[in-house]
This record gives structure tokens, sequence and C-alpha cells, in this order.
């Protein structure tokens, strides 16, 4: 594949948060690009607003769903993730029917086609590893996940693995840290940046599990567009790679950063840490730096000032 050739690229999962910045990001390289999503509650007018997208409504659990939107594609992106990892614990048989059990069915589709496309799947480097050996955490690290979502996760990740074994399937994965931005709402359990930034902007009280203390690697939503769109190009042997900012900042940092950008007091509510929670996760990101020709671009404070900016005018 050269790297200036066009794709015709389906994007799983494409109205969410991750979904729609890369559909921004693959039409504004060019690409050609249909979205995969439930159809939103407003109907086919509520679409996210994004110039250039096919959109395609659509249940990932429904096979029927899945082979008409495989029709006539080069690469599929698989953002789909019915479960969060605070939660995950709770209901382990969900994630493994909603995500493991549906991934499959989407290679037996695949596999099915006269080409298959190439197949991106986005796991969770914040999960998979668990308690890690050594900080930053490299591609090698062993995998021991404290939750039902790092499982699934990785299931999904040896199954796919599977599939390029037994039916040739080409696939790329890519682990990622924490990511955040505009259009992150929240709402789901994840996205503790634009939680702080909207409860403190409300003057409400925020919630920390733990005494603040826990490390995670942040990075902004744009970085990761760039990552993924040079990933539709990538060739070699690495199939795993890395994806954050490389560096680690405890909440209480966050808090404090928050602080300093709206310049006032907020205050703070400190709760029983969860048994999910890994003391510290930054991810070692020189592998995609070697391979995909990516680093980070965006600090974390040009990027608290970005959702800030978002936030404002909702």
């Amino acid at each position: 594949m050269q790297m200036n050739e066009l794709r015709n690229c389906l994007v799983l999962g494409a109205a969410g948060f991750i979904g729609r910045h890369l559909c921004q990001a693959l039409c504004a390289a060019g690409h050609s690009v249909k979205g995969f999503d439930r159809l939103p509650l407003g109907g086919a007018d509520a679409w996210p607003e994004i110039s250039g997208v096919n959109w395609c409504a659509g249940d990932f659990l429904n096979q029927n769903d899945l082979r008409s939107a495989l029709s006539g594609v080069d690469v599929v992106f698989h953002l789909v993730s019915s479960t969060v990892p605070k939660t995950s614990n709770e209901h382990p048989a969900i994630d493994l029917q909603e995500n493991v059990a549906a991934t499959l069915g989407l290679l037996d589709q695949i596999i099915r086609l006269p080409t298959p496309p190439r197949l991106i799947f986005l796991s969770s480097g914040g999960t998979v590893y668990g308690v890690p050996q050594v900080i930053p955490i490299s591609e090698t690290h062993p995998t021991e996940p404290l939750c039902a979502y790092g499982v699934g996760k990785l299931s999904i990740e040896k199954y796919i693995a599977l599939y390029h074994h037994l039916h040739g399937i080409d696939y790329c994965i890519l682990r990622l840290a924490n990511p955040y931005g505009e259009f992150q709402s929240g709402r789901n359990g994840q996205g503790v940046i634009p939680v702080f930034l909207s409860r403190a902007l409300k003057n409400e009280t925020l919630q920390i599990w733990g005494d603040g203390e826990v490390v995670r690697d942040y990075f902004h939503i744009d970085d990761l567009s760039r990552a993924l769109v040079r990933v539709v190009h990538s060739t070699g042997s690495q199939r795993f790679f890395n994806i954050g900012s490389g560096e680690g900042h405890s909440l209480n940092d966050l808090i404090a950063k928050i602080r300093c950008l709206l310049q006032k007091e907020v205050p703070c509510q400190y709760l029983s840490a969860r048994a999910c929670d890994v003391p510290v996760n930054v991810l070692d990101i020189q592998r995609a730096h070697q391979h995909l020709g990516w680093k980070p671009l965006i600090s974390l404070d040009d990027g608290l000032l970005r959702t800030l900016a978002w936030l404002k005018a909702l």
C-alpha cells in the first residue's frame, strides 16, 4: 500500500467521542469514510455534522448490519465498546457477550469477504497490563488486567491474532492510554478531564477514588486521530502499538492544573480506593515513534485549554 493511496474506511462506533474525531481526520486526509453506529435518538438528521462521512445505521450485535456495512471497504476501525473499566467487574458476562462475542461475529464476517479488509482495533493500554512491573510500560510487558474490561480487550486482541494465524486477516492493535478532549461527555463513566472541568465550572465537588495519587497517562484526542490515520498505511511486522503521552500525572496534579486554569479553588471529596485501579499507568510510546513516525504534539496544559473552551461553548 502506497503512503498516498486513499482507502475506503469503515469506522465502527463512528458517532462516539473517538469515532467522530477519527472520521474528521480520515476525511481531511482524503479517505472515503463510512460511519457505522446506532441511529441517533433524533433520527438521521441527528448524525454528527462531519463533511464527507457516509453514515450507516446499525447494531454491532447484528450480523446482517455488519455484513452490509463491510461491503466495499479496505480498512475497518473497531472502536465499539459497551462497557467501561470501573463497572465491568460487576457484570463480566455483559462484556463477554456484547464485546468479545460480538467481535468474533465481526471477524467471521470479515473472513467471508472476497478481499478481507485490514482491521484496526482500539485496545486499552490503561487496563490490559495490570499492575506495572516497570514504568513506562512497553508493548512486551506482561498482561495481567485487574478488571473485566481489560480481560475483554485482551481476549479480543488474542482472537484477532488467532484469525490472522488461521485466516490471514491483516490487523493492527493500538493500546490507548487515556484520551481526552472535545466531544467527550464523561457521562458513561469515562473521561476524568471533562468530568472534572465540567464540575469545577459549576462549582461542584470533585469526587476522587483513593488519595488522588493514582497516576495516569493523558493525551489529547487530536494526537490519537493522527496516530490512527498513520496506521492506515503502516507496514512491517509490528502489530501492537502503545499510544499515549508517555508522561504520567496524578489526579492531584490534574486538580492543581484545573485550579490554576480556572483561577479558583475547587472542592474535592476523597473516597475509598477501588480494586480495579492500578496505582500507576504510563505507556512507553517509542515503538509508535519508531515505526509509525508518530509522537504526541499537544501538551496537557494546551489540551486542558482546548477542552475547557469546548465546554464553555456548550
